[in-house]
Parts: structure tokens; C-alpha cells; sequence
């Protein structure tokens, strides 16, 4: 299978680059290409309507052909914030939770909970 791994700010950052460029159409096929897109941080940092459109673009070119597997610790009723535009926002959530499996693996920090592990050592 071929995967790509990414942040969600980093993707948006290099879609951008990719319009400014007159690249998008090519950025995006080939992010279409992948078997698996995991996106992590999903929802850290808000997005502006550019940047949230540029995502959507990756969805909607993946919807129905490729995985997606998002790591976030916003739920979804948190979106909002990340994508301003509510009609969007709405529109990126259907188009992720659409055919999905949404593991839920609670609040605590794994990274937290490893380092308590290894000063108790």
C-alpha cells in the first residue's frame, strides 16, 4: 500500500504553495493517488477559508477512492473553530464521517502516560 504521512498544517501549507505555483491540480492527483492519507494534529490550528477550501479539495478528490485516518483531539463539535465557515465545516465533516470507523481512544495523552511510565522505572 502506499501511505503518506502529513500534518493537516503541512498539507494546507504545501496546497497553498502549490497555488501560488499553478501546481494545485498536480498536488492534489497525486495525493488522490495514495492508498492511505493519515493527517495528524487535525484541528490544532485554525484554518483560514483558503487554507479549509485547499482541504477540502483533498477530501473530496479522495471521497469514495482512498482512506483517510485523521488524529485529533477536538471532536467534531469542535470543527467549527478549525473551519470558520460553517457550511464548510459541515461539508468536511460529511465527507469524513461518511463510510467511517471512529475510534474513540479517550482524552488521556499517550505521550504523557509513557513518560510517567519511565520516571517510575
Amino acid at each position: 500500500m502506499r501511505v503518506r504521512y502529513t500534518t493537516t498544517v503541512n498539507l494546507v501549507n504545501e496546497l497553498a504553495e502549490a497555488a501560488d505555483e499553478k501546481k494545485l491540480a498536480r498536488t492534489i492527483a497525486r495525493y488522490g493517488r495514495v492508498d492511505l492519507l493519515c493527517l495528524d494534529e487535525f484541528g490544532y490550528l485554525d484554518l483560514d477559508k483558503t487554507g479549509a477550501k485547499l482541504l477540502f479539495q483533498i477530501f473530496t478528490e479522495r471521497e469514495e477512492r482512498g482512506s483517510i485516518a485523521i488524529a485529533s483531539n477536538a471532536p467534531f463539535s469542535e470543527w467549527k473553530q478549525t473551519f470558520t465557515d460553517p457550511r464548510l465545516c459541515t461539508a468536511i465533516v460529511d465527507r469524513v464521517t461518511f463510510n467511517a470507523h471512529i475510534v474513540e481512544t479517550g482524552t488521556d495523552s499517550f505521550r504523557f502516560a509513557q513518560a510517567q511510565k519511565k520516571r517510575k522505572r
